[in-house]
């Protein structure tokens, strides 16, 4: 299970309550956390490989916020 990491636009806790629920349906519950101390607001995301770059963004989108897939 390899990591995939985006830049994100989430950067309070605030931010992350309106996340939460769309990255837990995409990737589910404890498979993902926001560094809001980065200065990118790294999202990591440890899910299954079947979950595609293209859906973890949609769901970061949804909720408001812009996310970029790095590396």
């Amino acid at each position: 299970m390899e990591a995939q990491k985006f830049k994100t636009t989430i950067n309070c806790a605030g931010c992350l309550a309106k996340v939460t629920p769309l990255l837990n349906g995409v990737a589910g519950e404890d498979n993902w956390e926001v560094d809001v101390k980065n200065p990118d607001k790294m999202l990591t995301v440890t899910a299954d490989a079947d979950v595609s770059e293209e859906a973890i963004i949609k769901a970061v989108n949804q909720a408001g916020f812009k996310a970029e897939a790095v590396g």
